[in-house]
């Protein structure tokens, strides 16, 4: 029997919290859990060079299906010998499905079974996504990690709304389920939707479940819900997962949720936030957010963060990174990025080190505490 394409071994659990430390093995390597993966969108990662994110221990990204199906074209990657060769990343790369994409960008849409008819975001070009196309373009990208192409309710949805989407979704990954033309190279997730209903997520885990999958996400979260509800999901939703498979939270990234969603059980993590607030010169540092912008650092010759050792903070103050921000110039949103994405790859490093000394929730408090997240108008990103 071969080798299966993914596989999750599960080294420890957290005494305290019930958070997994664990290794997702892929066929271009394996990384460590819990993990924020950085997103590179257009197959790159905002601002960053490949080497500058392997300086930062990422040990995985994320590329998005949608837009590289529409820019440069996936027969334009598969010719040029998949993702991995075409943007020079030689560790793991996690596509996703391109539905959140077309559900989130697109103005005009039209659901059916078959798929979704939409329009391309660029040009006004009439375009449609099914299932059996989402598995075409990232068998022809080459991720290690593929989604299967689901409906993306919006939030908030009636029960009986959510009810047929989650039907739906879960025919949908049947279809990917077949169409899916390299099970042994690439490893395809299946998506649990289902709202803020705890019913209908039991519905569509063990429906996707029985369909078994090389790994699991959570999908439909972070979409506008307040941070208790999503926490409320995870807890009754990370219990119907696999406990011998990677639990995948789409698209959450503020450093409380990625501590937040380890310690209900979740092992991936992504979100383009350290990049997107980056660009406007909002910074993550250990005590709390800090808008370099702000007229206050405009004769702060000290690093942004005096805890931090990346790069930006090791050579340049906050004066200089206000005055590149202000100016527009791209040096320093490469500055911004670099520390965003080096903070939140270090957090992970320490909830892992957390997880392995059982102190996890220990650890939360110290952090929140610090960061400013228990203050009563704590600010959020």
């Amino acid at each position: 029997m071969t080798q299966p394409a993914i596989r999750y071994e599960l080294l420890h659990t957290c005494k305290q919290t019930g958070a997994r430390l664990g290794i997702v093995h892929t066929p271009h390597g394996s990384f460590e859990t819990p993990a924020f993966m950085p997103v590179g969108t257009q197959a790159t990662v905002k601002t960053m060079s490949p080497e500058e994110l392997k300086e930062m221990n990422a040990g995985i990204i994320l590329s998005n299906t949608y837009h590289l199906w529409l820019r440069p074209g996936n027969d334009i990657v598969k010719e040029a010998g998949g993702l991995h060769k075409f943007m020079n990343w030689d560790r793991p790369i996690l596509t996703d499905s391109g539905g959140f994409q077309v559900f989130s960008l697109s103005q005009f849409r039209k659901i059916e079974e078959e798929g979704v008819h939409f329009r391309n975001h660029l040009n006004g070009d009439k375009l449609f996504l099914s299932p059996e196309k989402a598995m075409e373009i990232q068998n022809d990208l080459g991720s290690d990690i593929m989604m299967a192409f689901d409906e993306c309710p919006p939030y908030p949805a009636t029960y009986d709304y959510m009810l047929k989407s989650v039907d739906r979704t879960t025919r949908w990954a049947k279809r990917c389920k077949e169409a899916h033309a390299r099970p042994e190279e690439q490893g395809l997730f299946g998506i649990i939707q289902g709202g803020e209903y705890e019913e209908l997520r039991r519905r569509s885990a063990e429906a996707l479940v029985e369909l078994d999958f090389p790994g699991y996400a959570i999908g439909g979260l972070s979409v506008g819900e307040p941070k208790d509800v999503m926490n409320q999901v995870l807890e009754f939703t990370t219990p119907l997962m696999p406990t011998n498979k990677p639990r995948y939270l789409m698209g959450v990234g503020s450093p409380d949720s990625l501590i937040d969603g380890a310690i209900r059980g979740i092992d991936m993590f992504d979100c383009v936030l350290p990049t997107r607030i980056a660009r406007n010169g909002t910074l993550m540092t250990s005590e709390g957010r800090l808008v370099v912008k702000n007229a206050k650092y405009a004769r702060d010759f000290g690093p942004i963060d005096p805890n931090c050792d990346c790069y930006t903070c090791k050579n340049y103050s906050r004066a200089y990174v206000r005055h590149l921000i202000r100016t527009e110039e791209t040096f320093g949103i490469r500055l911004t990025s670099y520390h965003n994405l080096h903070f939140l790859l270090k957090l992970m490093e320490q909830v892992r080190e957390a997880i392995r000394e059982d102190r996890l929730g220990d650890f939360r408090e110290e952090f929140f505490e610090k960061y400013g997240f228990n203050g009563p108008n704590a600010k959020n990103f």
